[in-house]
């Protein structure tokens, strides 16, 4: 005697209500992302010429330490930076552009500080890499040991 049920169990199940939450997740990530905007500085490149210029910047600035700066190798105070360099360029033409050095334990809030000095007055600037004191060393010349 078989006794055999009516109701059958369905082993499959319905992807609509999984397909809902991926779209649902997927709307929020984009309205997320589109919100979100990135703290950062806006950033000027430089523009390639078509003949290089050879000539020497006049005006250069080095930043020795945090409370020590030299301009076209004159020790000038840090806080008295910008009319120093607002002199400077008048005397030499508002053409030429500045050569930043930074030593490699100056605070970057202070190499911004100059860069915005020059923004603020429409002036090209130029980083350059402050040589390490190592390197000073290994390019200097050698003096050779007495002879016996």
């Amino acid at each position: 005697m078989a006794i055999r049920s009516t109701h059958k169990v369905d082993a499959g199940f319905s992807l609509s209500s999984m397909t809902d939450l991926v779209f649902l997740l997927l709307i929020f990530f984009v309205i997320v992302s589109t919100m979100v905007s990135p703290f950062a500085l806006p950033v000027d490149l430089p523009k390639g010429r078509a003949t290089p210029s050879h000539e020497q910047p006049k005006v250069a600035l080095r930043l020795e330490s945090a409370d020590k700066a030299l301009l076209n190798g004159q020790p000038v105070d840090p806080a008295a930076i910008e009319p120093a360099l607002q002199a400077e360029m008048t005397r030499q033409g508002a053409q030429n552009a500045i050569v930043l050095r930074v030593a490699q334990e100056v605070p970057t809030g202070l190499m911004v500080n100059v860069l915005d000095i020059a923004k603020r007055n429409k002036w090209r600037i130029v980083l350059a890499g402050a040589p390490t004191p190592a390197a000073d060393a290994a390019t200097a010349p050698a003096t050779p040991a007495p002879a016996p």
